[in-house]
């Protein structure tokens, strides 16, 4: 069994991170770069970059963003916002990204994911699905939850990974910045339903709900940034609460 990876995941508006509710009634935390560092300090796995108005900036600001980080954080980094091409995908992994997320593009030409799977390697392509639930199923978002898709999540995540993408990056929108725990039974469905990494997103709010989702569902990361950024728990109380409860992590 793998061990699971902790990643902490900033959210990132012009020069700040924001955190939200359902992705929504954002507020500033930080800057990139200080709460970077402070997260690869605690020991963080991986780092997530998700730029929540790429279309307004532009891509200028992430990719200064990465920049820097590549100079200071030696742990993998995703990024993702706005990513629309394969020049786009090109230029993130030559400012020193590691994994590239897309979201917006894939759901309106699927085919981008295979293109760039060929071209970068489906170890570079992380496939950001943001669900919400609709009655009875899930249905897959873009532009931070505000445009629907009408893509059933799971359908959609069994697509991504058939055309080559080599994780999914899934984020509840109905637990997202709640802190009352993982959608568990949407994790669960995505990850029954497909081999490659999940990373699940949305709803931390203690150490437990990380035990319990890895405990309830196959995954193999979990993203942590309410907690992290408001000082509610640390990287360490994290692994430290996992490995109590059977499942390993990577030592600090």
């Amino acid at each position: 069994m793998r061990k699971v990876r902790i990643i902490a995941r900033l959210d990132v508006k012009g020069p700040n991170v924001i955190k939200g509710v359902h992705l929504e009634c954002l507020r500033v935390v930080g800057k990139p770069g200080e709460l970077a560092e402070k997260y690869y300090e605690q020991g963080a796995d991986e780092l997530v970059y998700i730029d929540i108005v790429a279309s307004l900036y532009g891509r200028q600001n992430l990719l200064n963003i990465v920049h820097q980080a590549s100079d200071k954080i030696f742990i993998p980094f995703t990024v993702g916002g706005g990513i629309r091409t394969l020049h786009d995908i090109r230029e993130f992994l030559k400012a020193g990204a590691d994994k590239v997320a897309i979201n917006t593009a894939a759901t309106k030409r699927p085919e981008l994911i295979r293109e760039a799977a060929k071209m970068f390697g489906s170890q570079c392509i992380v496939v950001s699905i943001e669900a919400k639930n609709v009655g009875e199923h899930w249905e897959a978002y873009t532009d931070n939850g505000r445009e629907k898709t009408g893509l059933d999540v799971i359908e959609w995540a069994k697509k991504a990974e058939a055309l080559g993408a080599g994780e999914i990056l899934l984020t509840s929108i109905d637990t997202e910045g709640t802190k009352k725990g993982f959608d568990i039974e949407l994790i669960k469905k995505v990850t029954d339903a497909v081999s490659i990494p999940v990373i699940a997103s949305g709803g931390a709010g203690s150490a437990e709900h990380f035990s319990a989702c890895i405990k309830a569902c196959n995954i193999d990361a979990l993203a942590a940034a309410a907690v992290l950024h408001y000082n509610e728990l640390t990287i360490d109380d994290m692994k430290e609460h996992i490995a109590e409860q059977g499942r390993e992590v990577r030592k600090i």
